[in-house]
């Protein structure tokens, strides 16, 4: 008997998994370049950082509008475009000298490239190619959203140290054009474009193909129920505890703690490399138990992390090395039950543009943490303030989900006819 051939499904994933890893290390690479500008250009933490704020924050706000735009032109269009933008924006880096040109490149148009392959393509791609292993393909690419940011930055941190910032920025500018090809030759848009099923679906399987909600009715409609609040707030924190205070702030607080750059970028590559197994273990955890629970757990033991990571940094890097497995293994769990809650609560068709705001809400908090983590620093000398506000939010985040959480309902979704 002839063994099927594998599932086109599959090789979109891998396609979904190398751009979001390698557009998350892009827009994470300033975190390892601070120091360097700082050197250099003589700004200071607060300057450098809201450039990363604007950044983080328009890679939330796109998510909503990319969700739209790829069901209209098609998601290899719109990350073609993408991928092209960031590449070019990158590379331009190299020639900047003033603060404008910084908040430009690094800010805005990467901020915008990145907001394209934002966690919102990892919901597009799952719900829209998977029927089975939905969860499971869902950690994968969550995953690879957190790792892409973390696993760059031991080479980048040596290239900054032997060849200078610039030699960093155009390799992430030559990654970028290379992912540019990959999505060019492999990537598609829906299954039916190749005459298949979403993987899992029988054959016999008859799904009417309904109409999402655009951006602006859908967070209308959202914004009137608990479980949008509950899901949007919560991200928020998680934005702020990962991306924005410990992806942005980590190599510069190591810094002040005598901790070398590049020791301290391999410490998040290892926090990259033990996410792939979080977020993925919780995929699989996601399709069998409480999301509700699952996500108590993430959060409180995250916050719990972050009170102590004050005292860990005084003790030096070896202790470093117990937080980043930890703190690795939980850095973006929380996307795969999130999405599980946002799917049951407003409908399938309609998670990726739900998810999207949830997701801005993500970045928005990122962003927040980012520039606060930076004015924190400036002002008082160091970061501890910032990561024992950051572990008193994720505990509290956590708690939300045993006591708010339990009384959500799905909401009231309109119509396909109603839809404008």
């Amino acid at each position: 008997m002839t063994r099927p051939p594998i599932h086109y499904a599959w090789i979109v994933a891998v396609v979904t998994f190398i751009v979001i890893l390698v557009t998350a290390g892009v827009r994470a690479t300033p975190g390892v370049l601070m120091v360097a500008l700082e050197g250099e250009f003589g700004w200071s933490r607060a300057v450098i950082s809201s450039a990363v704020a604007i950044n983080i924050a328009l890679f939330g706000l796109i998510g909503p509008f990319a969700a739209s735009v790829m069901d209209r032109w098609g998601v290899r269009r719109v990350i073609l475009a993408a991928v092209a933008l960031l590449s070019a924006s990158v590379a331009l880096t190299t020639q900047m000298q003033s603060q404008w040109q910084l908040t430009l490149l690094w800010g805005v148009l990467v901020g915008t490239g990145t907001g394209v392959t934002s966690m919102v393509l990892a919901a597009i791609i799952a719900n829209r190619w998977f029927d089975e292993r939905r969860g499971l393909v869902l950690g994968v690419l969550s995953a690879s959203n957190a790792t892409g940011q973390l696993i760059f930055l031991p080479s980048l941190a040596q290239l900054v140290a032997s060849q200078g910032w610039r030699a960093a920025a155009l390799l992430v500018a030559g990654a970028a054009a290379i992912v540019f090809v990959i999505v060019l030759i492999f990537m598609r848009d829906r299954p039916e474009d190749l005459g298949l099923r979403p993987y899992g679906r029988p054959a016999d399987a008859v799904v009417p193909r309904s109409t999402a909600l655009r951006p602006l009715p859908a967070l209308a409609m959202a914004s009137r129920t608990r479980a949008f609040w509950l899901l949007a707030g919560t991200f928020f924190v998680c934005g702020a505890s990962t991306n924005g205070l410990i992806g942005t702030h980590l190599i510069a607080a190591c810094h002040d703690y005598g901790i070398h750059e590049v020791q301290s970028a391999q410490l998040l590559a290892m926090m990259g490399i033990f996410d792939i197994i979080g977020t993925t273990a919780s995929g699989w955890l996601t399709d069998r138990y409480s999301s509700r629970y699952l996500l108590f757990g993430y959060y409180t033991l995250r916050g719990i992390s972050l009170l102590f990571l004050p005292l860990t940094l005084q003790v030096g890097a070896s202790s470093l090395v117990i937080f980043a497995v930890f703190y690795g293994l939980d850095w973006i769990a929380t996307v795969p039950p999130t999405v599980r809650l946002t799917s049951e609560a407003f409908g399938r068709e309609n998670t990726g543009v739900i998810y999207g705001w949830i997701g801005a809400s993500h970045q928005l908090g990122a962003s927040v943490a980012a520039f606060g983590a930076g004015a924190i620093r400036t002002a008082l000398g160091d970061y501890q303030v910032a990561f024992w506000a950051a572990g008193v939010l994720c505990v509290v985040a956590g708690l939300s989900f045993l006591t708010i959480g339990r009384s959500l309902r799905p909401a009231p979704v309109p119509s396909v006819a109603t839809v404008g």
